[in-house]
């Protein structure tokens, strides 16, 4: 089995639930990673037992003339608006079509439209292919989903992570469909630290210092936050850009909340971290999935989130084992942390229920709907045709 990830050497949502199954099928399968680039000496996150690692393009080691004469060249294989696209070149290109023309038998999956789409152009017709989308259709811009309308027919599978989603798919897809289209969700990876006591008081929000998770937002709620609860603070986990983060700290600073919002940087053990919160707070302006959420509720935390497309809703039973903020209002979701704070009861009762939430995405859960998956797939395999010979 293989597959296909952009950095593999990297961190983020995307690498830790594919590491995640790859730990998974190493118990039946002989599984590869396959990181499009090398960017570190060492991976982010440690490989799980069983599964082997290779790179196609080392940015970190010289190169020779023709290979960087090729690296300068813009990809040809993915249009300008796959978020992929500045990562990749002529040369990478070159390399992931000749690795996925090398395969002999076998499955490929691939986490992104790059890789589906290449799969379905390179892939021999002996190996089975399955398509992954880790973020949303609608987040893909209308050049890319033309070519996915036309070319994700020729997968043998491709899997979404939500319902949502998969409906958006379906309808896309009906004149080209995939051997197989399903809704598979990821599982939650196992995860250092002990269940929340719910008693610190720490909200934590987690992900990259990007646009899309809203981070912003979650500064400006933590104002109204910190007037009526000044002894609480806020800490927020994860990378960006210098700029970026810059920018963020500028924004905390401003707002006067330099001792109350903190930004603690990157960790392969946030597990451990959230085993320190009492409150979990998504102020994403979209969302694929939120694995995030089920690694909080796996701690036993309560979550507090924007009801942003697509993931959160179909994490969060609200008032159940969360709160679904339906305003896009910064007041609104620091009043939803607020009545959490306030009310410990609730809290404690929201925490009992997100870990049974939480169960229901086990790895043992989910991996059992990618066996049934390969399984099927490998029935309808195409068996190569034998002679029986001239009778003796």
């Amino acid at each position: 089995m293989h597959i296909l990830l952009l950095h593999a050497y990297g961190m983020g949502g995307t690498i830790r639930t594919v590491l995640n199954l790859a730990a998974y099928l190493a118990r039946e399968h002989d599984v590869e990673i396959v990181s499009l680039t090398r960017t570190n000496e060492e991976p982010f996150f440690p490989m799980p037992p069983g599964v082997r690692l290779r790179f196609l393009d080392d940015r970190i080691a010289p190169r020779g003339r023709l290979a960087e004469f090729l690296a300068r060249r813009p990809s040809r294989l993915v249009p300008e608006e796959e978020k992929a696209y500045l990562n990749m070149s002529l040369l990478t290109d070159l390399r992931l079509a000749r690795y996925l023309r090398s395969l002999r038998g076998g499955v490929v999956i691939g986490t992104r439209p790059a890789f589906n789409l290449a799969m379905g152009l390179f892939a021999p017709p002996e190996v089975l292919t399955i398509g992954q989308e880790h973020v949303t259709l609608e987040s893909h811009g209308p050049q890319l989903q033309t070519q996915i309308k036309r070319r994700y027919g020729r997968l043998d599978a491709f899997t979404t992570l939500t319902r949502a989603d998969l409906k958006e798919y379906t309808r896309l897809l009906k004149g080209n469909p995939p051997g197989r289209l399903l809704r598979i969700p990821n599982a939650i990876p196992d995860l250092a630290g002990e269940e929340s006591s719910l008693e610190e008081k720490v909200v934590v929000g987690i992900g990259r210092v990007v646009w899309a998770k809203g981070f912003d937002r979650l500064v400006n709620a933590w104002k109204s936050v910190a007037e009526t609860h000044p002894d609480w603070v806020l800490r927020i986990y994860g990378g960006g850009t210098p700029e970026r983060e810059e920018k963020l700290r500028d924004r905390i600073d401003a707002a006067g909340l330099s001792d109350k919002v903190f930004l603690m940087g990157s960790t392969p053990e946030i597990g451990v971290e959230l085993s320190k919160a009492s409150i979990y707070a998504v102020s994403s302006r979209y969302e694929g999935f939120g694995m995030t959420i089920l690694e909080a509720m796996s701690k036993g935390v309560p979550v507090v989130s924007f009801n942003c497309p697509h993931g959160p809703k179909e994490i969060i039973t609200d008032g159940h084992d969360g709160l679904l903020v339906r305003s896009k209002k910064a007041a609104a979701l620091a009043a939803g942390i607020c009545r959490l704070i306030e009310d410990e009861e609730l809290r404690r009762e929201m925490g009992a229920n997100a870990l049974k939430t939480a169960a229901s995405y086990d790895m043992e859960v989910i991996g059992a709907q990618w066996t049934a998956l390969l399984a099927e797939l490998d029935e309808r395999r195409p068996q190569p045709e034998c002679s029986l010979g001239t009778p003796v």
